[in-house]
């Protein structure tokens, strides 16, 4: 993308002043500001004149307050001008974040501050061997227009895309996927999270909820799906959860003692496994203290689905070993090898109905050719969010008006801490470490670490400050939390991209709050020496005494920095047609022959992390579907 000579002037003044010298970190400056430029030249053209329009804002700020434009006042007048938006209202802070994020993403991705560290900048990847049925059956390219034949196709390779395709293929039924992402290897996966995250992550992770706060909901578009990009954290749904759809949408077939066969062939498949103690790392060592410190008694290693770890960290940018069993190393290839087909890098425009029933898709390469499918049944998987836009777009599935509503996505955070001994925390698993003792109060504690670059767009910190916590990266822990949303939010199109509106209510800000809190207490008790939190004007705590001020408080939602990993229920399954998008089979209430399978479907929010649930959902629809077509 390409800026005015002022507005590239302003932005390169931002990166020096957010990201000065420290003692062995040079400062930022041209060669970061092109990196970013060159990642958002990647995104859409609204994401471009929003830039223009930011760096416009800071000049016109700094003339407010310096008088002088930002890019003409001397270092100290800028900082000054930043730190007034860091404590400043929540627009302004948000100005502030979006600015500062991708430079310190670009500017922190850097292998000689890595080799300083001590930290490994590229992950050791194993060498692809493909199997005849992987390279036949796979089709990443098109010489022209096509049109083929099939018992099932399904829309997207994730957790329920991938899993039903595979059960329906080795029912015996003709299978063809077709998945907007690409196909990726892991002799591709390097490991280095500024570069993956433009690969295998839809619009490079820039995806976000607008409301009473922003909040980052970072999807994969890849074969695989979000699995691919997830930390391999397995959790089954719980039983009240189960109880309470039984209850509220009559859905009494998806019962614990109905449910519990899917999740054993599920976990089967993926050799589910608690997290083993050579690889839990430092932030597991500390948390582990913390909590026994406190007494604690619900704490240990999180089941995953990587038996074969290497705890090389790198899970949310692709396994380089293939340890992590998402469906693009587990379900896909069981699926090809049973005879299904899979047409990547291209993307479904159009479900084919006639006479009320889904007959096949219509979909375009990235080359511009077309893919014609005729199909006995449609599987809609492409996520909560791009789901029902896809419906939507096709005009199906709105009888009950609830498609695109009742998204829950589990808002999560967490803190950062300082230590005197050595963390390392690029050695052993991300998440591999949880804390189940507030779980009854829907917060559920799990490690989350992420490279440096990102551990440092967590914070808010800018400035000299910001650089000596980089610089002492391998004393610094971290650790997350998500909390049982009881908000809820809604999708929809605009312009071809989706809009996504949530507005955090007043329970789950409580709930962030009291995470916020526990977790202090938790890095205080095993030794920090200073806590890095996500609520505006706590950002740093030094000692467990500042947490009472922090209690005291009124925490509003634009008070707090949070992400999201895991949307649901916006096309809720239900008995009830006025009440929900898709039946008991997920097939649609007014269509059919069309079935959505994937966490669109789920009914509400489960509290763990969800790649299980739609797996286990996925297996169940994948015998109900093979009755029907």
């Amino acid at each position: 993308m390409s800026l005015s000579d002022a507005q590239h002037r302003t932005l390169v003044a931002l990166a020096e002043t957010v990201l000065p010298a420290g003692q062995f970190l040079p400062a930022a400056g041209e060669a970061t500001v092109a990196k970013v430029l060159r990642f958002m030249a990647l995104l859409p053209s609204p994401v471009h004149v929003g830039l223009g329009a930011l760096l416009r804002g800071l000049d016109a700020a700094a003339l407010l307050h310096e008088r002088r434009l930002f890019r003409n006042a001397s270092i100290d007048q800028r900082l000054a001008v930043l730190e007034r938006w860091r404590h400043g209202d929540p627009m302004r802070r948000l100005v502030l974040r979006a600015l500062a994020s991708p430079l310190k993403i670009a500017h922190f991705d850097d292998p000689a501050l890595y080799q300083q560290l001590g930290c490994v900048y590229e992950a050791v990847r194993g060498v692809e061997t493909k199997p005849a049925y992987m390279r036949d059956r796979v089709h990443a390219s098109l010489d022209g227009d096509l049109a083929v034949e099939c018992d099932v196709v399904v829309i997207g390779t994730g957790a329920g895309g991938a899993v039903v395709g595979r059960e329906l293929a080795e029912a015996g039924l003709a299978v063809v996927f077709v998945e907007e992402g690409d196909y990726f290897d892991r002799a591709q996966f390097s490991g280095r999270g500024f570069d993956m995250q433009q690969k295998l992550y839809r619009r490079g992770g820039s995806t976000f909820s607008v409301g009473n706060v922003p909040i980052p909901i970072p999807l994969g578009q890849t074969v695989g799906g979000s699995t691919t990009v997830n930390s391999g954290t397995c959790y089954r749904t719980p039983d009240r959860v189960l109880e309470d759809w039984s209850a509220a949408y009559g859905l009494a077939a998806l019962s614990p003692a109905h449910m519990r066969r899917h999740f054993e062939r599920v976990e089967a498949v993926l050799g589910v496994e608690p997290a083993r103690a050579e690889f839990l790392g430092g932030n597991g060592r500390v948390i582990a203290r913390g909590c026994d410190a406190l007494g604690f008694t619900r704490h240990g290693p999180l089941r995953r689905n990587a038996p074969a770890c290497d705890g090389q960290g790198v899970c949310c940018f692709g396994c380089p070993t293939d340890a992590k069993r998402s469906t693009n190393v587990s379900y896909i290839p069981l699926a090809l090898r049973a005879g299904a087909e899979l047409f990547p890098g291209t993307k479904v425009t159009r479900i084919v109905t006639s006479n009320g029933r889904a007959r096949g898709v219509v979909a375009r390469t990235a080359h511009g050719h077309t893919l014609t499918v005729h199909a006995r049944a449609v599987v809609v998987a492409c996520g909560a969010i791009m789901t029902p836009l896809l419906l939507e777009a096709n005009g199906l599935g709105g009888a009950s008006g609830q498609l695109g509503k009742n998204l829950s996505i589990h808002p999560a955070t967490g803190c950062l801490a300082e230590f005197d001994e050595a963390i390392l925390p690029w050695k052993g698993i991300p998440q591999g470490y949880g804390i189940e003792d507030l779980h009854d109060e829907g917060i559920l504690f799990e490690g989350a670490h992420v490279p440096l670059e990102f551990t440092m767009s967590m914070t808010q910190l800018i400035g000299p400050t910001l650089v000596r916590l980089a610089e002492s990266f391998d004393k610094v822990a971290s650790f997350g939390f998500m909390v049982e949303d009881t908000s809820r939010g809604s999708v929809h199109a605009l312009g071809g991209q989706p809009v996504i509106r949530y507005w955090l209510q007043d329970e789950d800000v409580a709930h962030i709050k009291r995470g916020v809190d526990v977790l202090a207490q938790v890095f205080f008790a095993a030794g920090a020496r200073r806590v890095h939190t996500p609520v505006n004007g706590f950002d740093v705590l030094t000692s467990i005494d500042d947490l009472a001020a922090l209690r005291r408080a009124t925490i509003r939602p634009w008070d707090l920095d949070l992400s999201a990993y895991h949307p649901l229920g916006t096309a809720r399954m239900g008995r009830d047609p006025q009440r929900s998008v898709v039946d008991e089979d997920h097939e649609l209430h007014d269509v059919r022959g069309l079935y959505v399978v994937d966490g669109a479907a789920v009914p509400s929010a489960v509290g763990v992390n969800p790649q299980i649930t739609i797996m286990a959902l996925a297996t169940r629809a994948a015998e109900r579907i093979a009755t029907k077509i």
